[in-house]
């Protein structure tokens, strides 16, 4: 006959014996999922500060490429002014890069497409200035606004790559249980919108 100390001591030692089990689960978990997680998060990351820098040098440029343009006569004031609020509300976005959720980046999304547009919109009025098209730091403004533009969109779509390989990974099982667990959450990607159809373009 099993005594009631035995009895406690028995409980006790399958109460250890779950705990070392579901100990080494998570370490396993941890090792298995955790550590490719962090790596992959990572590279989201470090491919969304290209993406920002990118937009950063297209809105450096635009300062002195409106500045330019202002000593065309006679040219509409209603697009430059579009075009520096535009800049000023894109800039005004800031995204922490920890929390790239779909919300966050569709923000971000959609203030940088309004820029785009008022950018593009101001390219096809300057081809009605031919005294722009002889004015040499005018082409060489816009022809770097155009090679930023081509990089946005590489960069944007690397972040997009980089981005479905990390929300593959923390919806497929078993990692689903551990990105759970360590509260690695779905990441927002970027969608195409009727801005992007309206880069800036160099044509002459």
């Amino acid at each position: 006959m099993i005594s009631k100390n035995t009895k406690i001591n028995i409980n006790s030692m399958r109460k250890f014996i779950f705990s070392i089990a579901g100990l080494l689960a998570i370490l396993s978990f941890s090792s298995c999922g955790y550590n490719s997680m962090v790596n992959l998060d990572e590279q989201v990351q470090s491919q969304w500060a290209q993406v920002q820098n990118v937009y950063k040098r297209r809105a450096d440029l635009i300062p002195n490429l409106v500045a330019s343009v202002k000593g065309a006569a006679n040219f509409e004031k209603e697009t430059l002014t579009q075009v520096i609020e535009a800049r000023a509300k894109a800039t005004a976005v800031n995204v922490d890069p920890t929390k790239l959720t779909p919300e966050a980046i569709e923000k971000f999304n959609a203030a940088q497409g309004q820029l785009s547009t008022a950018l593009g919109r101001l390219m096809m009025v300057t081809e009605n200035y031919p005294q722009l098209k002889a004015n040499q730091n005018f082409l060489e403004l816009q022809a770097q606004i155009e090679g930023t533009e081509n990089r946005i969109t590489v960069e944007r779509q690397k972040f997009n790559e980089v981005t479905q390989v990390y929300n593959s990974k923390i919806r497929s099982f078993p990692n689903n249980i551990t990105a759970s667990v360590f509260g690695f959450e779905k990441k927002g990607y970027f969608q195409a919108d009727a801005a992007d159809q309206n880069a800036p373009k160099v044509e002459f």
